[in-house]
């Protein structure tokens, strides 16, 4: 469930302290802009600059230091602000920005008192609920820039200052990029219409991480759960036998689960806990387990479709794995959706070299990237952030 990044969590103790802080927040990316949007800092303010906290990141280390003079400004009354800091502006190399790219970002001071909201978003990520947090981050009227609500279980807090009509419609649109697990921007006319521009929103969703289900408890698996679980995922590691799928073989496993494989995804998609984040892969090597285990994850709708599905094995188990699913009257649309062989070439024999092989094509897929090495490719380095749906137009 959804857990404080390191800035968050420097917010929240601030927070508890009454204690207002700078807080900085990535809200537009260009080009090879170092980190995505919604990446953020905080400045806590000691009794002597000396013992300022800098906690988070809004560029990897290449503006921090102006974010942070911003942020004092903020503090001393500046107000809200969003800055552009990139490679075409005269003073880039100055501020630090070097690596390409452009970014905007959003500078204000908060605390208790001036963000409620905030502190409301804080409770619900700490009890592990789901929520999502509105932020203007532009309008022609500067008085709303910062303005923010949050979605939630518990309803909708706060305002984007433009009245209910204008909060509930932002609102709905939220609520579905909370049930996607997925935030971005979103733009409106400057009274939250969506036929027209001049307000942007920032949408940033705390749900549930996303989940990789390995199937088959083998020693690669707790390789992949480690890995797995540095990277954000909640690992589940299922196996029928009783002797091998137990958590003692499994350390770093979120769940280890005895049960049929193929049983236990169709039951997972059928409760609702598989979504198109998924990451399923198969480790079995049998075609008694892995093909009616692929068979339900290839066949599954596309509201609960996983984004990768990979299956380990030779050329030829995969050549005989393809056969034996065609068989089982799988058409080849759907068997193109699997990924095996899974993983890069990367030479790796290791149970550690392989994960990283499985993973950082899981990662490749994700962004959409070959996977060649960087010095090969031409164009921007980062990619940017996949768009939210359009709301829609009524």
């Amino acid at each position: 469930m959804p857990t404080l990044d390191p800035a968050l969590a420097a917010l929240r103790e601030a927070f508890a302290r009454g204690e207002a802080v700078g807080l900085a927040t990535v809200v537009r990316t260009f080009s090879s802009a170092p980190r995505p949007v919604g990446a953020r800092l905080v400045l806590t303010p000691g009794a002597d600059p000396a013992d300022d906290a800098v906690t988070g990141s809004v560029s990897g280390g290449c503006v921090e230091a102006a974010v942070y003079h911003l942020a004092h400004e903020a503090l001393a009354g500046a107000g809200p602000r969003v800055q552009r800091y990139g490679v075409s502006d005269d003073d880039a190399f100055a501020v630090g920005l070097t690596c390409g790219g452009a970014i905007d970002v959003l500078v204000e001071a908060v605390s208790p008192g001036t963000a409620p909201e905030l502190a409301h978003l804080l409770a619900q990520v700490a009890a592990e609920r789901p929520a999502a947090l509105a932020v203007v981050v532009e309008h022609p009227d500067p008085a709303l820039l910062g303005r923010r609500l949050v979605v939630s279980e518990a309803g909708v807090h706060g305002s984007l200052g433009l009245g209910a009509r204008a909060d509930a419609a932002v609102a709905d649109d939220v609520r579905g990029a909370l049930t996607a697990g997925r935030g971005g921007t979103l733009g409106y006319g400057p009274a939250a219409e969506r036929l027209g521009e001049g307000m942007t929103v920032l949408v940033d969703v705390h749900a549930a991480p996303p989940r990789l289900l390995v199937y088959g408890a083998i020693d690669l698996a707790d390789a992949l759960a480690e890995a797995g679980s540095f990277l954000g995922f909640r690992v589940t590691v299922t196996d029928a036998r009783p002797l091998f799928a137990t958590t003692a073989r499994f350390p770093h496993a979120d769940e280890v689960v005895r049960a049929q494989p193929h049983e236990h995804l169709a039951a997972e998609a059928a409760a609702g806990r598989v979504d198109p984040r998924t990451v399923v892969v198969v480790l079995t090597h049998d075609p008694r387990f892995d093909v009616p285990l692929l068979a339900v994850a290839l066949r599954l709708p596309d509201h609960v479709r996983p984004a990768f599905v990979g299956a380990m094995g030779s050329r030829r188990t995969h050549a005989d794995r393809l056969a034996r699913l065609h068989e089982a009257g799988l058409s080849s649309t759907e068997t193109a959706l699997l990924s095996s062989p899974v993983g890069l070439d990367l030479g790796g024999r290791t149970p550690a070299e392989t994960a990283l092989s499985v993973l950082g094509e899981v990662v490749a897929t994700r962004h959409g990237a070959s996977g060649r090495p960087l010095g090969e490719t031409t164009g921007a380095l980062h990619r940017p952030d996949a768009p939210l749906p359009v709301p829609s137009r009524q």
